[in-house]
């Protein structure tokens, strides 16, 4: 018999999450149940069929999964430890996993609060940010695999629950008269495999197969730069804090990471990286330390080639509809951000929390219209765009944080 790729999973995330032994092999014990069924047939059944493992797709499943639908969430990659850049929750965010009775497992996994957020100039500080009246810190660095931990540790408690590691979806199943999507069709575990549902989620990022399968058109809308990402670990001494500048004409951001590391995010001009990769890093490093002395030994050490960059393409979409009979996208499926200001993780788990009590009315209504599913896309289209917005103001002004630099 096949290792059901849920199975090592499930007992990592129920040790990390301090169960007890029996409950363990009880898990285990359903898990080679559901093999055994997987065996005898190649068709599955769940009232909600959520695709994409992220942040908004895992609360998702967790909040119906203990309302007592049924839910199978599936996710193209074979484990959640993943690197993953965009690990800021605002006060969205917090707020949402507060809510729902899950922060404070959340940070008992590890996460950090950033204490100020600072601008430089010159090595030198030029403005801080400090928490606001009522406020303990500016934002908080969780690890995509902490919080990840929680909601499907969570989630697998509930025998209603399944999660389907390294499945692919490769088509909408759609009702031949009415055209309503009914299921998807995936790849999992080298054997195609038809999963029959009420309603089929999209929560699968920027580039979603569903919405590419579902026909929905996204508009892409581009930032005038992209990004490189680089992880360096944090000299003594070094403070949890938002530090930004400006390098070479350009942002420069720092964000302290738990577990004793910064990252950086670093914006160059639109589409130049390969141009860019023909030249030397010493520059770029210089420019790093130049702005942030306090970093010369651990850039000089960790910072050597550009093999220590990676590149974000920077781009925001907007989808004509969200909603289709039998389906909704959400996320960056839905509503696609740039990195600036870490809205795309909060804004995700805020669809979830919107998203769930108006599935769990269409599921005992029996009507899954778009008429219905559309008031997800009235609740949060308007917030949406004006969060992008946000981004472009703020993307635009940034320059006028440094003195130096106002025109």
């Amino acid at each position: 018999m096949k290792v059901d790729k849920t199975l090592s999973l499930k007992y990592n995330l129920l040790i990390k999450s301090k169960l007890t032994t029996v409950n363990i092999i009880a898990m285990t014990n359903k898990d080679t149940e559901n093999h055994q069924r997987k065996e005898n047939t190649m068709d599955l059944n769940t009232q909600v069929c959520i695709v994409g493992a992220g942040p908004g797709g895992a609360l998702l499943g967790y909040l119906l999964a203990a309302q007592g639908v049924s839910v199978i969430l599936l996710e193209r990659h074979g484990h959640i430890d993943k690197e993953f850049r965009g690990e800021h929750l605002n006060a969205v965010g917090e707020r949402i996993l507060r809510q729902h009775g899950l922060y404070e497992q959340v940070r008992r996994e590890g996460l950090l609060h950033m204490e100020r957020v600072e601008y430089f100039q010159d090595g030198q500080i030029i403005k801080t940010i400090l928490p606001g009246p009522g406020e303990e810190h500016t934002g908080i660095h969780v690890p995509q695999k902490n919080l990840l931990h929680v909601l499907l540790g969570q989630s697998l408690k509930f025998p209603n629950y399944r999660l389907m590691m390294d499945t692919t979806v490769t088509d909408l199943i759609r009702d031949p008269v009415d055209h309503q999507v009914t299921g998807v069709r995936v790849r999992y575990d080298g054997e195609e495999l038809t999963i029959h549902s009420r309603l089929v989620i999209g929560a699968d990022g920027r580039y979603s197969t569903v919405r590419k399968l579902a026909g929905i058109q996204a508009t892409i809308i581009k930032h005038g730069f992209d990004l490189l990402w680089a992880r360096i670990p944090a000299p003594d001494g070094w403070p949890p804090t938002v530090r930004m500048a400006l390098a070479q004409e350009a942002q420069l951001a720092l964000f302290t990471q738990q577990g004793g590391y910064i990252q950086i995010g670093w914006n160059i001009p639109q589409d130049t990286y390969p141009q860019l990769r023909k030249s030397p890093v010493d520059p770029f490093a210089e420019a790093l330390i130049h702005a942030f002395p306090q970093l010369q030994v651990t850039v000089q050490e960790h910072i050597r080639s550009w093999n220590d960059f990676v590149l974000l393409k920077v781009q925001s979409c907007v989808c004509d509809t969200w909603v289709q009979p039998g389906l909704v996208i959400m996320g960056d499926a839905a509503h696609t951000f740039s990195p600036t200001g870490a809205i795309g993780v909060n804004s995700a788990m805020q669809d979830a929390h919107v998203l769930a009590p108006l599935l769990l009315e269409a599921l005992a209504a029996d009507d899954v219209s778009s008429e219905r599913l559309g008031v997800f896309e009235q609740l949060r289209r308007q917030e949406t765009a004006d969060e992008l917005d946000s981004q472009f103001t703020r993307e635009a002004g940034f320059r006028d944080q440094f003195p130096a630099y106002r025109s």
